[in-house]
């Protein structure tokens, strides 16, 4: 997936959510996805945040929102990258290790796989950091409102 010389840029369920509903950080989320587009950047997504971002979605604004954004997310100059076996045991393995959600879990696997940075607001990767890059973005709102309603 990676290509020689391109950045990796995993964004998890924060990111995408944070794009869709306009808030603050989305502009930086634009931006990466606009660098995807020029192919300077590669951008990945898991199929277990992807599904995260509906059920949230689904649950706060009901089921036409969420597949308004299947639209949208569909779009996207980024990969959607499913659960093979090993990254769902390196995920299971991420888990095990830190106080994360799973499929934040997924995220950091992701990263992991691919050398990448993951772009997030979500506060969960702090526990992670150490062992991951992470570029962090503004706007600590959506992590709350969402941790709320788990």
């Amino acid at each position: 997936m990676k290509k020689p010389g391109r950045k990796v840029v995993v964004l998890d369920t924060w990111a995408v959510l944070a794009y869709l509903d306009g808030e603050p950080a989305a502009q930086q989320v634009r931006q990466v996805l606009r660098t995807a587009r020029r192919k300077q950047v590669v951008v990945l997504l898991s199929l277990i945040s992807y599904g995260e971002c509906l059920y949230v979605i689904e649950r706060e604004q009901g089921f036409q929102h969420a597949q308004r954004a299947v639209g949208i997310i569909d779009q996207l100059a980024l990969h959607v990258m499913p659960a093979d076996r090993p990254l769902v045991f390196e995920a299971a393995h991420v888990k095990a290790r830190h106080p994360i959600s799973y499929a934040d879990a997924f995220s950091v696997a992701l990263a992991r796989r691919h050398d990448g940075r993951v772009m997030t607001g979500d506060p969960e990767f702090k526990a992670v950091e150490p062992e991951i890059a992470v570029h962090w973005l503004p706007d600590r709102r959506r992590w709350s409102e969402a941790t709320r309603r788990q």
